[in-house]
This record gives structure tokens, sequence and C-alpha cells, in this order.
């Protein structure tokens, strides 16, 4: 499976050098939109009129040495959680198509077309975000580039976010990730993707989901790509990057949870990865990592996720359900299920759940695990109710688990370019992003080298 290659350093030296301009770089992306047949449910909207006006007048800012950043004019899309003035925000659903549009633009988006990124359009999503497989009977659901046995599914909930950076419809994509919403589809698509600590990028203006889990990251084409996007997004400086190797770096990979259930493809993959980092210097610790195996009870009723994303729609649950995908809210109403007690019960969990497993990392650079145990599912695979749920779980079990320690974690695909897509997962204790992706840039270039 291969995607486009260029990067967002490779694509802002060709503008500094004149080599090309933001508004080729923009037509280049509206033509693959109009030649590939996955557009129509991958993006919700397009905007070509104002993506042409801005990247014309990022072209005569730089001209005039006057781009924001050296990134100016490069395109990217938005997944349908964040507003964009004068546009509606759906979160992927029909229930609020009647919504007014959006006064003013999400904090995130703000960012990003101040640093001068211009906005295609809005990305197809799992309704509300409440599912890690990506589908959306709604819009259709965008498809994976690898279709070996059968249509396969993108990954959710940033489903078309992913799919638009895979088919070359964008150089970015704006995502969220509330049990992996960013990593899971990065993971199935070939890309990487990041989840930062959950209050490193200001929430406003994007559609909750869950207040305690909810964070916002990029999908990119390499660690690079997605640490640029994560300085601009949480306000904070670009990494220097080091040019250290990996020798002495220190990883701990769990003897439990993350590798139930795993398919022979992904530990395969996993394991020459590991090897392969090996060889470089990483040192890797099997242990036990008992706050994981807490997981399950806590969210045993639904968790956060549930009982807050039911507080936020029971309104809208109550007075058009039947609008809603019933897969969706089958979920939500799990929230119903939790009184005061369970959610006051569940927050203190957490609480400690998050100050141990910040004593059980503390001693290593990153724990490493399969972004997902699977590989992409056949769309004929989660069709049955049942079939859906069972393989959503597992789609989420691993990543969910840096979301409910609050940590910050990055996926890097490690499969066989030419089959299956497979991520590793590099986590760390929340608050590390930058030691953690400055890690993730070493251990991409010995996977990328070997």
């Amino acid at each position: 499976m291969r995607s486009p290659s260029k990067t967002l350093a490779a694509m802002a030296a060709d503008l500094s050098a004149g080599a090309i301009t933001s508004s080729a770089l923009v037509e280049e992306c509206l033509d693959q939109m109009e030649r590939d047949d996955a557009t129509r449910e991958t993006f919700l909207y397009i905007d070509r009129t104002d993506a042409r006006a801005a990247a014309e007048a990022m072209d005569k800012l730089r001209s005039a040495n006057a781009a924001p950043s050296p990134y100016a004019g490069i395109p990217i899309s938005v997944k349908d959680l964040f507003d964009i003035a004068g546009q509606v925000t759906r979160g992927g659903s029909r229930v609020l198509d009647g919504s007014s549009p959006a006064t003013k633009d999400a904090e995130a988006v703000r960012r990003l077309k101040a640093a001068g990124f211009i906005v295609l359009g809005r990305t197809n999503m799992t309704e509300f975000a409440f599912s890690g497989l990506g589908l959306n009977p709604h819009y259709g659901t965008p498809p994976n580039l690898w279709q070996e046995g059968g249509k396969r599914i993108p990954g959710g909930s940033s489903s078309g976010a992913a799919v638009s950076v895979a088919r070359g419809m964008a150089h970015l994509a704006l995502g969220t990730d509330t049990g992996g919403s960013c990593r899971i589809p990065a993971a199935f698509n070939g890309l990487v993707g990041y989840k930062p600590t959950a209050m490193r990028v200001p929430l406003a203006g994007a559609l909750p989901l869950s207040s305690s889990l909810d964070s916002i990251g990029p999908i990119a084409r390499s660690v690079q790509c997605c640490a640029i996007a994560d300085a601009i997004l949480s306000n904070s400086p670009e990494p220097e990057w080091s040019g250290s190797n990996l020798r002495g770096v220190r990883f701990v990979v769990p003897t439990n949870y993350v590798f139930d259930q795993m398919d022979n493809a992904v530990a395969i993959a996993f394991e020459n990865a590991l090897s392969r980092l090996s060889a470089c210097g990483a040192n890797f610790d099997r242990r036990y990592i008992e706050p994981f195996d807490r997981i399950p009870t806590i969210n045993a009723k639904g968790g956060l996720t549930a009982a807050e994303a039911y507080a936020s729609h029971r309104k809208m649950l109550n007075r058009a359900e039947g609008n809603y995908d019933p897969r969706v809210s089958e979920r939500l109403r799990r929230g119903a299920t939790q009184d005061a007690a369970d959610y006051i019960e569940v927050l203190e969990a957490r609480r400690l759940l998050v100050a141990d497993a910040s004593k059980v990392l503390n001693d290593v650079d990153g724990v490493v695990f399969p972004t997902s145990p699977i590989v992409p599912p056949r769309f004929l695979d989660v069709e049955d109710p049942t079939d859906f749920g069972r393989v959503n779980l597992l789609v989420l079990r691993n990543s969910t688990a840096i979301n409910m320690i609050d940590g910050c974690a990055i996926s890097i695909p490690i499969g066989d370019p030419n089959g299956a897509p497979v991520g590793i997962t590099i986590a760390a204790p929340r608050g590390r992003d930058n030691r953690l992706l400055d890690v993730a840039y070493n251990v991409e270039k010995a996977i990328r080298a070997n």
C-alpha cells in the first residue's frame, strides 16, 4: 500500500525556493479529488473558491517576503468536528443539519490558518466521533487504499482525515483523538498520527465527545510533519531535532493487555520493528503494566466517554434518535445507565490510574505496542451489529489505554509498503510531548533505514 510522499518540510523548501507555488499545490489536490472515486466519501464539503483565493494570497505574501510561516500555502483538510466560520459543523451526522453556521473558526483551525495553511474542506468521520472503525451510514465510508480480499475500513473516527492524506487530496489533516481517533486511521492508512497530552491544544470550537479524554492532533506523512503541526496547534516552539540515535533509549513493552487477539501480520511486523530498533541501540524491557488491567473494569458501564457524550446528546437523542446511526445511539445510551455516583467513581478511578501509570512509566523513554492488534477489517467483517461491537472494542483497546492514562502517543507505520498497513505506537505519560516526538523521530528514521 503506497500513498504520496511529500512532507511539509519538503514542500516548505520548494515554496521557499520558488520551485512550486501555493496555487499549484492547491490545484494538484483539487485535481486529485476530481480523479479519485473516493472523494465523495472522504470530503463532506470542498471549499474550492476560498482555497484558491487563499493560495493566491499566500503566493503574493511569499513574493513580498511576508509569508506567515515556512508552511504558508500548504493545503490541508479539517475533520467535520471543527467550526469553520460560515459553515455548519455536523460532526459527520444529519442531526445538526439545521444548525446555524459557525461565527468563528475553532481555535485549532485559527492557529493553522494563521500559519498560512489552506483549508480545502471538511472530512468525513464516524458520527460524532464515537467509533474506532470509521463507518458512516449517512455519507458513506471512505475506503482504505489497502483492499486485499475486499473493501476494508479506514479506521476512525478521523476516517476522511486519514484517507484525504493517504490519497493525496491534502498534505496534512486536522483530527481529534478521544480513544485513538487520530492514531487508528493513521495506522490503517500507512500514515503517522499524533495524540498530544489532552490539554496541550485548546478544544474551543470542536464538538465534544468526552471532555475528560478529548484531544486534538494531526495526521500526516512523517513524525516531523506531525511535530510541525503540533507546534503550531499548541503554540509551542518547533522541535530542534537532536540528530541523535537510539543508543541508550529505553522502552517498555507491556506483557499484558495490548497483545491479546493479535493478528499474525501485526505480530510479525511489530517484532521485526523491535529487532530493527534494537540493532540501532534501543533497549526493550518486557514488563507487566498493572494499571492497564484496570481499564476494562473502569469502563465496564461505558466509562467517561459514554457518560459525558450522553450528557451532551441527551436532548438531541430524545428528540431525534431516529436520525442517528443506530450503532452510535446505542453507545450513547450506555451513558444513561450511569448515575452520579458511578460517574464520580470513574473519575476517581481514572485519577488513580493516571498517577500510577505515570509512576510505572517514569523510568523509561516510552511504552511501545501495536497501534491496533489487527489489520484493517473488511467491511463484510463488521456489518453484523455483534461483530461491529466486538471489532470496535478490539481496535480501540490499545489506543484508548493512553487516553485513559492522560498520556501522549504517536503511531508510525511499520508494515510492508505493499502489504497490510500496521502501526507501532510509542507513548509516554502526560506532558512529555517534546521528548516523545524527538524519540519518535529517531524511531521512524531507524525503521525507514532498514
